[in-house]
């Protein structure tokens, strides 16, 4: 066997391997597209036992509520940004919404009730509220109750989550009567 042919051959299984990889690519973006990413799901002793983590500019506002400032300069000075006067909340329970209302797709009329416990949205029949259409991912978004008020939270899904028409990039409060679009479905939250 002289250099060329060992060159060649070389070459081949280099190509083969290469491709492969790239069969492999494809196969694993198809099956996270498919199935989603497995969230992994904590004991309730391990979670209340855990250490809170440090905060940092990459945590999400959800996990943890920063301290309150004095006023409207040390919380410019803390983050480091212009602040806007925050709206008055009413303290009170009532003035929260407590229903979610379905306002189209193939769940169009339905209400749940509103509790204080997070609320999962996708296909997955693990979910809360499922929705089974094409556009929706498997953990697609998820409510929770932070502050007294009602955020939404999108899981990484891959056609994204729209509040009042705006694509939700971060944990975003939901305003009353405000339409929430996930996959071909739109919701309300109402009193």
């Amino acid at each position: 066997m002289n250099s060329s042919e060992l060159t060649l051959l070389v070459l081949r299984i280099g190509f083969l391997l290469v491709l492969w990889l790239f069969i492999f690519g494809i196969v694993y973006a198809l099956r996270s597209d498919l199935f989603g990413r497995r969230a992994r799901k904590l004991p309730a002793d391990a979670a209340a036992d855990a250490p809170a983590p440090a905060p940092g500019p990459a945590m999400a506002p959800a996990m943890t509520a920063p301290p309150a400032p004095a006023n409207a300069d040390a919380l410019t000075e803390q983050l480091g940004v212009p602040t806007r006067t925050p709206a008055p909340v009413a303290s009170d329970a009532a003035a929260r919404p407590s229903r979610l209302v379905i306002l189209s797709g193939p769940k169009a009329g339905t209400e749940f009730p509103l509790g204080s416990d997070p609320i999962t949205i996708g296909r997955s029949s693990d979910s809360s509220l499922v929705i089974r259409d094409d556009y929706t991912s498997t953990h697609h978004a998820r409510l929770m109750l932070w502050n007294d008020e009602w955020m939404i939270q999108d899981l990484d899904s891959t056609n994204g989550t729209f509040l009042g028409g705006t694509r939700v990039a971060v944990p975003t409060r939901i305003p009353l009567n405000t339409p929430v679009k996930i996959g071909t479905t739109s919701f309300e939250l109402r009193r």
